[in-house]
């Protein structure tokens, strides 16, 4: 059976609960602060079992959130061309494990160093440090960018060209407040909105056409 708590979490927390025993012996107030910290870094690495939709042409979510744009840029890596883009913002209470939005080959990854803006605005797209895997199914190619927000400090991408993934699959995490965009072709018919919540994996957001 699969841990309900990512691995990533483990260390971060099992170090946190040992800090908050030996700050017990000193101060209440400080052993309480610790074993908070320690209890939400568990929390924050959560990795539910999500419900994959079955049929075809769908494009489920990459990360849970809130969706924050849905627009068309003119020409998107991998793509070669005009995509239309779904921009999702995670929280800090969101769960950031990052799923394929379809089945197929990672035949693109790239990765981009830069700032920590925050990542529920525009410009974090260009300027934030970012990660970005393009899959590709008999033909079909869609891009997903992890980008890192104002607390986010480590971007983890798991797969690599030459990779298949099904869809719904994990394939990454980022570490607390973030931004994840799919980009997908013009011809997708969008289902979400701005204001929409989404979970990764299991939100059907476009449809191929």
């Amino acid at each position: 059976m699969r841990s309900p708590i990512h691995p990533e979490g483990f260390f971060l927390g099992a170090a946190l609960s040992l800090l908050a025993c030996v700050a017990s012996r000193f101060s209440r107030i400080l052993g309480w602060t610790a074993g908070l910290l320690a209890a939400f870094t568990l929390y924050f690495f959560r990795d539910p079992e999500r419900e994959i939709p079955q049929g075809e042409g769908l494009l489920v979510s990459p990360a849970d959130g809130t969706v924050v744009g849905v627009d068309e840029v003119e020409k998107a890596p991998f793509l070669d061309g005009p995509a239309k883009r779904v921009s999702i913002f995670l929280s800090i209470f969101n769960v950031h494990i990052n799923r394929a939005p379809i089945e197929g080959k990672v035949a693109y990854r790239q990765y981009n160093p830069g700032k920590f803006l925050p990542a529920n605005c525009d410009k974090c797209s260009l300027d934030n440090e970012q990660n970005a895997i393009g899959i590709e199914d008999g033909g079909y190619r869609v891009l997903v960018r992890q980008i890192a927000g104002i607390i986010a400090r480590r971007i983890l991408c798991w797969v690599n060209p030459g990779d298949t993934v099904t869809r719904g699959e994990r394939f990454g995490l980022i570490r607390f407040g973030s931004r994840t965009e799919l980009l997908m072709p013009v011809s997708a018919v969008i289902l979400v909105k701005p204001g929409d919540k989404v979970k990764g994996g299991e939100t059907v957001i476009a449809r191929r056409s």
